[in-house]
C-alpha cells in the first residue's frame, strides 16, 4: 500500500463524500443543471490559477532537480491543458476568456486554494504535496469511473469534460503525481509525521467537496 493508498483508507468518510458527491454524481448522468455547471467551471478555472501558483511553489520546495521538473509538469499541464479545457467548453456558452477571469472568487474558491498555498508556505515538499493529491488524484479517480459507467448515458451534455480527466494524458499525469508522492513520503515520512499529512489530506477532500457543493448552491440545483 502506498502513501496515497493509505491516505485514502484512513481519510476513506473524507474521499468517499468527496469523489462520490451529488455534483459528482450528476455530472456523469447528465443530470446536472446547466447553470451549476457553468458556475462550477468558472470557478474552476479560478481556482487552477492559484493551484498553478501552487505548483510553482513547488519547485521552490523541491530538494533535487527531479522534484523540479515533476513541479514544472504540473504547471505545464494546468496552464496548457486544463485553463484551454475550460475556455474551450465555456466558449460553446458565448463566454469569454476575459469574462471569466474577471470573476469574482467564491469563498470555497478562496478557502481551498488559499488552504493549499499555505500549506506548502508553511510546510515542505510533503506537506505541498498532501494538499494537491485529493484534488491531482480524485480527478483521475472520478474521471475514470464516469468515463467507464458512460455507455449508460450516451448523450451526456458533459462528456467532454469526463474524457478530459479519464484521457491517458491527465491519468498520465496522475499516475506521475502519486509516484512522485510516494517516493518523497519514502525520504522524509516518519511515523510521527503521519498523522499531519493525514490532517492535511483530510481537509483538502472536505474543501473538494465544498467546491461541489458551491456548484449546486449557486442557482440552488440540488
Amino acid at each position: 500500500m502506498n502513501l496515497f493508498e493509505r491516505l485514502k483508507v484512513d481519510a476513506a468518510p473524507q474521499w468517499q463524500d468527496y469523489t462520490k458527491h451529488a455534483f459528482v454524481e450528476q455530472l456523469g448522468s447528465g443530470k446536472l443543471p446547466l447553470e451549476c455547471f457553468k458556475h462550477y467551471l468558472v470557478q474552476d478555472y479560478l481556482f487552477l490559477i492559484q493551484f498553478a501558483r501552487a505548483y510553482a511553489l513547488g519547485i521552490y520546495k523541491s530538494p533535487a532537480i527531479s522534484d523540479m521538473r515533476h513541479s514544472l509538469e504540473g504547471v505545464k499541464a494546468i496552464l496548457d491543458v486544463e485553463l484551454e479545457l475550460h475556455i474551450e467548453i465555456c466558449g460553446r456558452w458565448g463566454m469569454r476568456r476575459e469574462e471569466i477571469e474577471l470573476a469574482s472568487e467564491d469563498t470555497p474558491t478562496m478557502a481551498y486554494t488559499r488552504f493549499v498555498l499555505d500549506a506548502g508556505m508553511s510546510g515542505d515538499l510533503l506537506d505541498l504535496q498532501a494538499a494537491l493529491a485529493p484534488c491531482v488524484l480524485g480527478y483521475a479517480e472520478i474521471g475514470k469511473r464516469l468515463q467507464l459507467a458512460g455507455s449508460d448515458v450516451p448523450e451526456n451534455p458533459y462528456q467532454r469534460w469526463i474524457q478530459e480527466y479519464a484521457g491517458e494524458g491527465y491519468q498520465g499525469l496522475a499516475d506521475g503525481f502519486e509516484a512522485w508522492f510516494d517516493t518523497t513520503g519514502e525520504q522524509v515520512l516518519t511515523t510521527a509525521r503521519y498523522p499531519r499529512v493525514l490532517s492535511l489530506f483530510e481537509k483538502a477532500c472536505r474543501l473538494e467537496s465544498d467546491f461541489w457543493q458551491m456548484g449546486l448552491n449557486a442557482t440552488h440545483c440540488e
